[in-house]
């Protein structure tokens, strides 16, 4: 939570001093991009990491308020020494983040984050390390260089060489970043498009909005009585973005795999006719997969493990069903929903076919995850009884559906899904598996 260790107005100063040592020593003359979202404490954040970089001889440049993906991509393309983002993405308010890119737009590493992260602690035990004085040097919250944001939304529009001007467009900004982008970027290439959530007040980003809640996006085009070719939802950073057709009814990640896989394979630019999923994604993606000749591996749940697998394998397209797309036959390195939008609306031109008919064979097994909140992260390879539980649920299912058990990444919760032919059995399968780590990890 922001305001608490380790997001105080001290550590948050230190680890920007801890990066701008790792900057400083790889490049003499040190300079970094920084941006953040639209919560409460992205702005004093900012301020601090920027002191801490400057007090180490690291210029930082701010584009103010900009999504996630926005700046990757001015990390690599304008020869920044990193790129840094104040967001949490899709969590609420209360929550902050810090993330980082390396020079040329890519997570940094992990051995360079776990030295990054040793001097942090080293310094947070050093008296005086963070002073007064250095926690009042001014930051970026001044505001941004509008031609950072410019050039990012220029690279975005210069993107798509369709003609997206007939498609009629409801856009859920979730109060976030892309509030500061994605209406330019959608009025420069002349598409219908009407903008909901972009009042941000510091405290309503991914408020019963966005991404995280594409239900208020789908009902609301559904309500419309046809006004709408389709809807986009972004999260908080932009990250991601997750879809509805024309009558309402939400297409996840997984459809935009599909849709985005046959279009790249047609065109002869889908690598190894391979996509690179998650363990999330339905069984029903990877059917409808195989049967245009198309294969799918899975990687572990984040869009960092898909990278991954996708720098390993040489594929050109990967994703996750919560909507973090990443095309790899451009110059993107990570994901980017503002990207993913204009791609999915670029295939509908092209191909004359609504969103509900590209994907319209995509037959998705019964699915449920459900969130049991728990007291400590223990392994379960540890925990017998639920180990049990998942044997016992993969023992009846038989094949004919998964079961995938594990914890967030950003929050204290272990997160069950199973999928199954009937709907009955998958709900009474995660009830089982769910209530076994209730009763040995839930708080």
């Amino acid at each position: 939570m922001a305001g608490e260790f380790p997001l105080t107005a001290e550590s948050t100063y230190l680890i920007g001093r801890a990066l701008g040592h790792d900057l400083v020593h790889n490049t003499r003359a040190a300079e970094a991009v920084m941006g953040q979202d639209t919560r409460e404490s992205s702005a004093w954040i900012a301020d601090r990491v920027a002191a801490g970089m400057a007090a180490v001889g690291v210029k930082v440049h701010s584009a103010g308020v900009i999504t996630t993906p926005g700046v990757a991509y001015l990390a690599r393309s304008r020869g920044f020494s990193a790129g840094v983002v104040i967001s949490a993405s899709h969590n609420p308010w209360t929550d902050n983040g810090i993330k980082v890119f390396s020079g040329d737009g890519f997570k940094l590493t992990d051995a360079r984050e776990l030295a990054i992260e040793k001097e942090i602690f080293a310094l947070l035990g050093k008296p005086g390390a963070a002073d007064d004085t250095a926690l009042r040097i001014a930051g970026p919250s001044l505001p941004g260089e509008v031609g950072l944001r410019k050039a990012y939304i220029q690279s975005l529009a210069s993107s798509v060489s369709s003609d997206l001007s007939r498609l009629r467009v409801l856009v859920d900004c979730a109060h976030g970043a892309a509030t500061a982008e994605a209406p330019e970027l959608f009025h420069s290439l002349r598409i219908q498009a009407t903008f909901m959530h972009v009042t941000p007040d510091g405290r309503n980003i991914n408020a019963g909005c966005g991404a995280l809640h594409p239900e208020t996006l789908g009902k609301a085009v559904a309500e419309s009585g046809g006004k709408f070719d389709l809807g986009v939802t972004f999260d908080g950073d932009a990250d991601r973005a997750l879809f509805c057709d024309a009558g309402g009814r939400v297409v996840n990640g997984d459809g935009v795999l599909l849709l985005t896989a046959r279009d790249l394979q047609a065109q002869g630019k889908l690598a190894g006719s391979t996509v690179v999923a998650t363990t999330m994604s339905n069984m029903g993606v990877e059917i409808a997969l195989k049967r245009s000749g198309i294969g799918m591996l899975r990687a572990n749940v984040g869009d960092k493990y898909v990278l991954e697998e996708m720098l390993r394998t040489g594929a050109t397209l990967g994703g996750e069903q919560s909507g973090h797309i990443i095309f790899r036959d451009g110059d993107a390195t990570t994901g980017d929903g503002m990207l993913t939008a204009l791609r999915v609306m670029d295939v509908m031109v092209r191909s004359g076919r609504s969103l509900a008919e590209l994907v319209s064979d995509l037959k998705v097994f019964p699915q449920k995850i459900q969130n049991v909140r728990v007291r400590e992260k223990i392994p379960f390879a540890q925990v017998l009884e639920v180990q049990r539980a998942i044997a016992a649920a993969e023992r009846e299912l038989e094949g004919n559906g998964r079961v995938v058990v594990r914890y967030s990444g950003t929050e204290a919760l272990a997160r069950v899904m199973v999928e199954a032919e009937s709907e009955e059995k998958m709900r009474a399968l995660t009830a089982e598996i769910a209530g076994e780590i209730q009763k040995a990890l839930g708080v």
